[in-house]
């Protein structure tokens, strides 16, 4: 067995413990030393550690992990950051003419390996101390693909393009109007097709620093593509797009496959990635500790193995259940619960934007998932109905007494204090109850970032720890506005298990943003169809069925899915296939007999 030791500086107080890891290591009182400190920071030494697991146990901020490991796995690994951190296993491996989807939890190593492929990171193997040259390197993946993929990275015959995960940045780096700035990157003469594909005209004339994240997001992916590249990596490019914005995405990246070149991404929504890839490697492992990538499989073969925990090939389980889907729209019902809220017709603007909302009304104990493009005003109505807007026209609710809680679309790391201080303000006296540590802090994995700072939070932890705030306030009526951003695949469907249990436990009624169907069919009882004109004039339509809604909203998109018979996962139906053009035909775009 191997031992992978992680220590976690964050959380690390070696004064305030006085050094509990060390005076408790087994190996230590032998005079081995399997732990020792540098700089007041403990190392632990993998090859002396027996993995007995006290210093883990004795720690009282939970600073250490301890994972035993395959010795085969030994040869494998690909990096390292240093001692006593992340450790990745195995790269996937390019190929010419297909779009591979990268798919695993966040910090099992799908970003290090993009960093690894456009040449950001050079692997090291493990020895971060003494990393090998460019020679050791490739004479060490030889007789793979990945050998001469790093001789040509080496010699800078290869080229990568590369759209990283966080586009926020670009408008630090880059200024200027989008317009003239894809002009002159516009490597291939796309620029035209790709520009009217992903709707840019709009914003053509804009400068970059006043875009919002999905208007970034689009022109991160158009300023790619119009690149020349033998290699094309994506980092969640569907990020802040709508479900028509990341169809029409999906599309434009894959057309980089008909010219022969190599494409790769990491991905968490399960229709765009499986729309989009032609090929799957999964990453499974323990976050922050250690990933390991998977050998390659057919796009659907690969998200099925994902979602059901269980590597055949490899006969590794990395999950104790699998996840499951509905196979048809969840029969909730909810004829007898009573009215929660009535809204009437309203009228709301922003200058030449008018939102029009129709009356309707949610019931107690529902979930009720919001549909429609970016810009047609979800998120408006949301701040009307939590009382931060008041319409021009109208009123929302004639219930004086309800109490509303709000999760905000962006996010904001203001509060100055830990994770643990800001969930105990808000949940009071319910914070040391067995319920909310079960329902909310575990589905929601924040015990492991309790007591990190709240400004020094990722975007993955910022959002988790938003929705659990918002659901530790005792409410009747729940508002969250895209709560699955930056969150993983197994992240988003236990925010929605969160969600749902929040919900009948207290007799609520939820609204939910979502832009990703799969979370919204996992998540939602009822859907609010939202259309109009981007940024000219949005309506909101009254609460429907899952069936109806559905099918409403994906006629607009032109776009059929249909069910994955192991799994029963949606998937998106190819454009123009046979059971495209069937179901476009019945008027059933989503759920099929």
């Amino acid at each position: 067995m191997i031992r992978v030791a992680v220590l976690d500086e964050n959380r690390c107080r070696p004064k305030r413990c006085s050094r509990i890891c060390y005076r408790f290591c087994p190996q230590v009182r032998s005079r081995v030393e399997a732990i020792r400190f540098e700089n007041e920071t403990p190392i632990v030494v993998e090859a002396l550690c027996v993995g007995c697991g006290i210093c883990i146990k004795k720690c009282p901020f939970n600073a250490l992990s301890i994972v035993n490991l395959p010795d085969e796995l030994k040869e494998e690994c690909s990096h390292r950051f240093g001692p006593n951190t992340f450790k990745l296993f195995r790269l996937p491996t390019p190929s010419s003419g297909i779009v591979l989807g990268l798919l695993g939890q966040n910090g099992t190593g799908k970003t290090t390996v993009l960093n690894i492929l456009s040449g950001e990171i050079k692997p090291n193997l493990g020895n971060f101390k003494n990393p090998p040259n460019w020679s050791l390197l490739t004479r060490h993946y030889r007789g793979s693909t990945l050998q001469g993929y790093f001789q040509r990275l080496s010699t800078k015959k290869l080229r990568v393009v590369h759209k990283p995960q966080f586009i926020n940045k670009i408008s630090r780096q880059v200024s200027g109007k989008v317009g003239e700035l894809l002009k002159e990157i516009d490597e291939r003469g796309k620029l035209s097709s790709i520009a009217d594909q992903l709707q840019l005209y709009t914003i053509w004339d804009r400068s970059l620093n006043i875009l919002s994240g999905g208007e970034l997001q689009r022109v991160a992916i158009a300023a790619t593509i119009c690149r020349e590249a033998d290699v094309y990596l994506f980092d969640e490019p569907s990020s802040f797009l709508d479900v028509k914005q990341r169809l029409q995405a999906a599309r434009a990246i894959r057309s980089l496959k008909k010219d022969e070149k190599t494409v790769i991404l990491a991905e968490h929504d399960l229709a765009i990635l499986d729309y989009l890839s032609d090929q799957i490697c999964v990453f499974y492992g323990i976050p922050g500790v250690y990933g390991i990538v998977s050998h390659v499989h057919g796009v659907r073969v690969g998200i099925n193995i994902y979602l059901q925990g269980f590597i055949p090939d490899e006969n590794i389980r990395f999950r104790k259940e699998p996840i499951i889907f509905h196979e048809k729209p969840p029969l909730v019902v909810l004829a007898a619960s009573e009215k929660l809220l009535t809204w009437y017709e309203m009228k709301k603007s922003y200058g030449e934007f008018k939102l029009t909302v129709n009356p309707g009304e949610a019931k107690q104990g529902e979930v009720v998932g919001i549909l429609g493009s970016n810009g047609v005003g979800k998120t408006t109505f949301i701040k009307l109905l939590a009382g931060i807007e008041k319409p021009d026209k109208g009123i929302t609710h004639p219930l004086p007494e309800l109490t509303v809680s709000y999760k905000p679309q962006y996010i904001s790391a203001e509060y100055k204090g830990t994770v643990e201080e800001l969930l105990k303000d808000i949940a009071k006296d319910d914070y040391t109850s067995s319920w909310h540590q079960r329902e909310i802090l575990q589905p929601l994995n924040v015990d492991p970032i309790l007591d990190h700072e709240v400004t020094k939070l990722s975007g993955g932890e910022l959002q988790r720890v938003a929705i659990a705030a918002c659901l530790s306030r005792k409410a009747n009526l729940y508002l969250l506005d895209e709560p699955s951003a930056y969150l993983g695949v197994e992240e988003r469907l236990s925010m929605g298990r969160a969600i749902r249990w929040i919900v009948d436990t207290r007799d609520a009624t939820a609204f939910v943003v979502e832009h990703d169907v799969v979370a919204q069919d996992f998540i939602a009882d009822r859907l609010m169809i939202f259309t109009g004109e981007p940024g000219i004039h949005g309506v909101v339509n009254p609460p429907t069925n899952l069936r109806d809604g559905m099918n409403s909203f994906l006629k607009e998109m032109e776009t059929t899915f249909r069910r994955d018979p192991v799994t029963k996962r949606p998937r998106v139906n190819k454009e123009g296939s046979k059971l495209d053009r069937h179901q476009k035909n019945i008027g059933e775009y989503y759920y099929v007999a």
